[in-house]
């Protein structure tokens, strides 16, 4: 048996699915988000606040990135790092809400299945500033 999946995307796919990422956070278009990801989706961020721990399943998945976003976030895409089988997204997030800053660099990581995400998982650089942010 290999670790190989059996429909490696291409770069090119690749590509377009990070595109289609960031337009749907730029934009807030949840349903574009929602067409990235597997039924069976999950997205697990580090810390101890209100988006902390994993959202299992596409909808809950879903709700975390509008509950991320309905916090002003600005969500600055630095670049795409692609590995032979998923992709990671470097990110700048920076948000004021309240006298609360957030200034955090981070790196998302997708991993793929059948060309489309099947878990996120986030790395963070400031995970104290983050719970002091999203209460």
């Amino acid at each position: 048996m290999s670790d190989q999946p059996a429909n490696p995307m291409t770069d090119a796919a690749k590509f377009r699915l990070v595109e289609d990422f960031r337009i749907s956070l730029q934009t807030g278009n949840w349903a574009l988000f929602r067409s990235l990801l597997t039924e069976d989706a999950s997205w697990t961020l580090p810390g101890d606040n209100r988006i902390s721990g994993t959202a299992q399943g596409v909808d809950a998945v879903v709700e975390r990135v509008q509950l991320i976003a309905s916090y002003g976030v600005d969500f600055e895409f630095l670049r795409p790092l692609y590995s032979r089988d998923n992709v990671a997204l470097s990110l700048h997030n920076t948000a004021e809400r309240d006298g609360r800053v957030l200034d955090e660099y981070l790196s998302t990581v997708c991993f793929l299945h059948e060309g489309r995400i099947r878990s996120i998982e986030t790395y963070l650089s400031d995970v104290p500033g983050m719970n002091a942010f999203f209460v």
